[in-house]
């Protein structure tokens, strides 16, 4: 999460958040908090139609869900505090969300393999009873008289 949101989230002006863990660098290794790149914060802004006058005019700071846990210790106040413990939970929603999905994505790839495999043996079938529809070639001479012609 970019570190303005969590600042609404939080009641507090993005600037105090980025204070207060600047005083606090230690508690937000890499993993937990980086700052976008100069590339990354230009992309973000075309997307979101910053102006180019107005507004920040630094990177700003991503969030992990560690980071965003780590920031209950920063900032304690009480909204800080229960809009923290909404953010975790819905941090555990996604993660619930993204196993039931990848478990439902391994069962789709079995069905198509079985599908796959049921259709080549339908098709197979399909191609056994044409066969048979088809009517026989006879091989008998008609009975008659045989023009050199019909030979």
């Amino acid at each position: 999460m970019i570190d303005a949101d969590l600042a609404e989230l939080y009641g507090v002006e993005t600037r105090v958040l980025v204070q207060a863990v600047k005083r606090n660098r230690d508690r937000f290794p890499p993993d937990f908090m980086f700052q976008l790149t100069n590339q990354e914060f230009a992309h973000l802004k075309s997307r979101f139609v910053i102006s180019s006058w107005g507004g920040r005019r630094t990177a700003p700071y991503a969030f992990t869900e560690q980071g965003v846990a780590m920031l209950s210790s920063v900032l304690r106040s009480p909204q800080a505090i229960a809009v923290n413990i909404e953010i975790m939970r819905a941090f555990v929603r996604l993660r619930e969300w993204l196993t039931s999905n990848k478990e439902l994505a391994i069962k789709l790839e079995e069905l198509e393999r079985k599908l796959s495999s049921h259709d080549q043996a339908i098709a197979g079938i399909l191609n056994a009873i044409r066969e048979l529809m088809k009517p026989p070639e006879s091989k008998q001479r008609p009975i008659g008289f045989v023009t050199p012609k019909e030979k």
